[in-house]
């Protein structure tokens, strides 16, 4: 008698065994396909292929073996049926949006979400006779109110970058639901699968920045799309394929995937010291300001509550004045003066200086983004070194 096998779904084991890959000399780690182009048999499997008659790969700008294996893994995380891997977050959100959008058409998004995706939007769409409007979407029935017959699509992050805005999203999406042909998207990017799904609650397309996360080592900079299987083919073939060309590369796909075996402890560590690095920042005299949705005070606790695992490791929060957040920035060690987020160590930055740089300035006020606003990811040091570094570069601008 022999035993079965288990179907995990557990994100600890899905972390590591999901969308496993057999090797010919059974290798425990998949091998690097570093090829432009496949050979064909003969001619006709090469034009079958072409055609799509035949299942294979034909040139790594369509497919690769070691791509697929990220793509699948991810669409395990999650709960996917498709994936597709883009050499950036910005390629994933571009082939998203590009597939789907034509002239004349309306997207609606979030007034609070990172820097080039609003200027994706803000200054490209439009170039191309898109409608866009960026409104609060956590103001109750906000998505409602602004469809239009030609709205396409609803997108948002959740938490938002950079003031961890919580955007509730089974009632985004049941406002969007309202009307026909809009496709949701959100961008899962600080939440990471291991905490949210938005699939799950409704989505119908998430995307990430890979580069954060999903890697967690900062090392590599990729996107990925998941969503059903017949929207990831039509983003395959036309976004990726056709109009962006931002096809991963197979080594960072590989450095990806051997990324995500630890994504799950990860996460969570990183997460568990956010929690008390907020409630530190919270009690502090130079801080003003936090936005942490792992605090009771912050707006989105509840929603957050509701909607992810834990509460993630990205906070902001405000000092009294540009000089002073200036003077608290050049003064950590421990914490690193660095934009991007989501590797092992602890990095801080400006958003309105930085990554946000690009965004008109009332429209950043009107969305919180002050120049007093500090963005810091906490990583999986020691947190009580995180708190001390922090507190010595507070204690300057008391």
């Amino acid at each position: 008698m022999s035993g079965h096998a288990i179907d995990p779904t557990h994100t600890d084991t899905l972390s590591i065994h999901a969308n496993p890959q057999k090797d010919q000399f059974g290798a425990i780690v998949a091998p690097i396909y570093q090829t432009s182009t496949f050979l064909f048999d003969n001619c006709d499997q090469g034009g079958a292929r072409f055609g799509g008659k035949e299942a294979g790969y034909m040139y790594t700008r369509i497919g690769n073996p070691t791509n697929s294996a990220l793509e699948g893994k991810i669409a395990k995380l999650e709960h996917a049926e498709a994936c597709a891997a883009t050499a950036s977050g910005m390629g994933a959100i571009a082939a998203s949006v590009w597939t789907f959008l034509k002239a004349g058409d309306h997207l609606i998004s979030d007034d609070c979400l990172y820097g080039c995706t609003h200027a994706l939007f803000e200054h490209q769409l439009r170039k191309f006779g898109v409608e866009v409007d960026f409104i609060d979407m956590a103001v109750p029935g906000n998505i409602e109110k602004h469809l239009k017959p030609n709205t396409r699509i609803v997108y948002f992050e959740t938490p938002a970058n950079p003031t961890l805005k919580v955007i509730d999203i089974e009632d985004a999406v049941k406002q969007a639901r309202k009307q026909k042909d809009i496709l949701v998207i959100v961008d899962n990017t600080f939440a990471s699968p291991i905490l949210t799904n938005p699939l799950d609650l409704g989505v119908d397309i998430v995307v990430h920045s890979a580069t954060k996360y999903i890697n967690g080592h900062t090392d590599v900079v990729a996107g990925l799309v998941c969503s059903r299987a017949d929207i990831i083919a039509k983003v395959k073939s036309q976004g990726i394929k056709d109009i962006t060309g931002a096809i991963i590369s197979p080594h960072d796909a590989w450095l990806i995937t051997r990324g995500t075996l630890t994504l799950d402890m990860r996460v969570k560590r990183a997460a568990e010291n956010a929690q008390k690095v907020a409630e530190f920042l919270h009690e502090h005299k130079a801080v003003k300001k936090v936005y942490y949705p792992g605090l009771p005070d912050h707006p989105g606790h509840e929603i957050a509550k509701k909607q992810m695992k834990m509460f993630g490791s990205m906070i902001a929060f405000d000092v009294d004045g540009l000089e002073k957040a200036k003077k608290v920035l050049d003064n950590c060690h421990v914490v690193s003066l660095a934009v991007s987020l989501g590797g092992p160590e602890s990095l801080i930055q400006h958003p309105a200086s930085m990554t946000h740089a690009g965004v008109p300035k009332e429209e950043r006020e009107a969305a919180g983004l002050t120049d007093n606003l500090i963005r810091l990811s906490v990583g999986c040091e020691n947190v009580q070194d995180i708190i001390d570094d922090l507190k010595q570069a507070l204690d300057l601008v008391l």
